[in-house]
């Protein structure tokens, strides 16, 4: 499960106990709140009208019979017994001196919690026990709120009775659901502005995470497919280590037999000449000799000179590519007496000498190769940059050369071609087009950071 649902769960879960228990908690301060505030009031009304009436209390036992028919008549008012059915007047030892229930006056019950807190001169309210002997007396079956009010003498401030009077709840009541309703649409409102806020921070934390995951994952696959290619490049360099060596043995082997067979012979057949020289009898014959000697040392001498050119590279480490690709074309053309068609794009990045170096031997024998077994037919260079890549291409439309055509396998000139391009990463390509030319490319990485840009 994703973070924000999981979140959704279990904050839920815990933000729905927390409303509960807080809603409960609310209910409940806001209900003895309010009962409480009930209470007061009804104690300022009830000691603004019974006080002056009954401080005679302060001397005598019971309520003298004029202040009792004064509190009748006010008691059994319609507006006042609708609110307060019930008012007995306690003093000290639970003796009910006066009560709307002529019956109870003069009798003692045993004090309730709420009556001695008020004889200690706290006002006390509490819903009605209907269990008490002086409610089961009246047989009063439903509940009123219950509130005792201390009445003071005027001049001592002493508590001399306590009225308890009985307050309808049915206002109350609507009063306190009303209130319970405001005090749990609160508590929901703020549970669920606090679920919401944080809903939406552990989304949008949820939403970063998913997508650094997802970038995570895309850069690890990224890695995995760099580390596999650097592996193939690996491989293919060592391959290519190895090949290069066995090519330079080659190469060294050809050199040695071209220089026997070529400059060798001639240098030991200028050798036996000038033997003949020094036998000579004649002037003439001397001379012949000589010029023998001559011409045989100057061929030799050619054959070194045409041996070093091969083996020497010119000044290119300073050269664009695309004047290294005419230098080529150009030298092939003198050289062979046929026609390059060369098509360069641009190439302002700078490249490495051993890539320049690469180019320069793979023209050289792509052109030599296209003149051996093409007759030079159609020889078209075209080179270019895609993105970081370097393509290089030499191809021919075929024809009669003093060779066949080439092949992949077909000797050390191929050979060395494909070695010297995958030793740099690169890749070497032989293709035999369906007109009947041939066509060998190259394609080589200039520059890594061009990829990103």
């Amino acid at each position: 499960m994703s973070l924000t649902r999981q979140f959704a769960l279990t904050g839920s879960v815990i933000m729905l106990l927390a409303m509960i228990a807080a809603g409960f908690f609310t209910a409940e301060i806001v209900t003895k709140a309010t009962v409480e505030n009930t209470a007061s009031s009804t104690a300022l009304l009830i000691d603004s009208f019974l006080e002056p009436m009954i401080q005679g209390l302060a001397s005598e036992e019971l309520l003298p019979v004029d202040q009792t028919s004064e509190l009748n008549r006010l008691l059994k008012a319609d507006h006042f017994k609708e609110r307060f059915p019930h008012l007995d007047i306690w003093k000290e030892g639970g003796l009910i001196v006066y009560s709307t229930a002529p019956d109870l006056i003069g009798r003692r019950f045993t004090p309730s919690p709420g009556l001695i807190k008020a004889l200690a001169g706290d006002v006390s309210a509490q819903y009605a026990d209907l269990n008490a002997l002086e409610h089961r007396f009246r047989e009063i079956n439903r509940k009123y709120l219950e509130i005792y009010v201390p009445i003071r003498e005027e001049r001592s401030g002493r508590v001399v009775a306590v009225a308890e009077i009985h307050e309808s709840t049915a206002p109350l009541q609507e009063k306190l659901w009303s209130l319970r309703l405001k005090s749990w649409l609160a508590v929901a409102g703020a549970t669920a502005l606090i679920m919401a806020g944080l809903f939406g921070i552990v989304y949008r934390g949820n939403k970063l995470i998913r997508l650094q995951q997802r970038q995570l994952h895309e850069r690890l696959v990224e890695i995995e497919h760099t580390s596999q290619h650097n592996h193939i490049l690996k491989e293919r360099a060592q391959r290519a280590s190895g090949r290069v060596a066995e090519l330079t043995e080659n190469n060294l082997r050809r050199i040695g037999a071209d220089l026997h067979d070529g400059p060798a012979q001639l240098i030991s057949l200028a050798a036996l000449t000038v033997e003949h020289v020094r036998r000579a009898q004649t002037p003439t014959k001397h001379e012949e000799e000589l010029q023998l000697l001559n011409s045989v040392l100057s061929e030799a001498l050619h054959d070194i000179r045409t041996m070093s050119k091969g083996l020497m590279l010119p000044e290119i480490e300073d050269l664009p590519m695309p004047e290294i690709i005419k230098r080529v074309a150009s030298s092939h053309e003198r050289r062979t007496g046929t026609k390059v068609a060369v098509h360069c794009s641009d190439i302002s990045h700078p490249l490495t000498h051993g890539i320049k170096i690469c180019a320069y031997r793979f023209l050289q024998e792509g052109l030599n190769n296209a003149f051996r077994h093409a007759g030079g037919n159609g020889q078209v260079v075209t080179c270019g940059l895609d993105d970081s890549v370097m393509n290089l291409v030499v191809q021919d439309d075929g024809g009669a050369g003093i060779g066949g055509h080439a092949s992949a396998d077909a000797g050390l000139g191929l050979f060395g071609m494909r070695e010297r391009v995958e030793s740099l990463g690169g890749i070497f390509k032989l293709t035999q087009l369906p007109r009947g030319g041939t066509k060998i490319e190259m394609s080589v990485v200039v520059a890594e950071g061009l990829r990103d840009v």
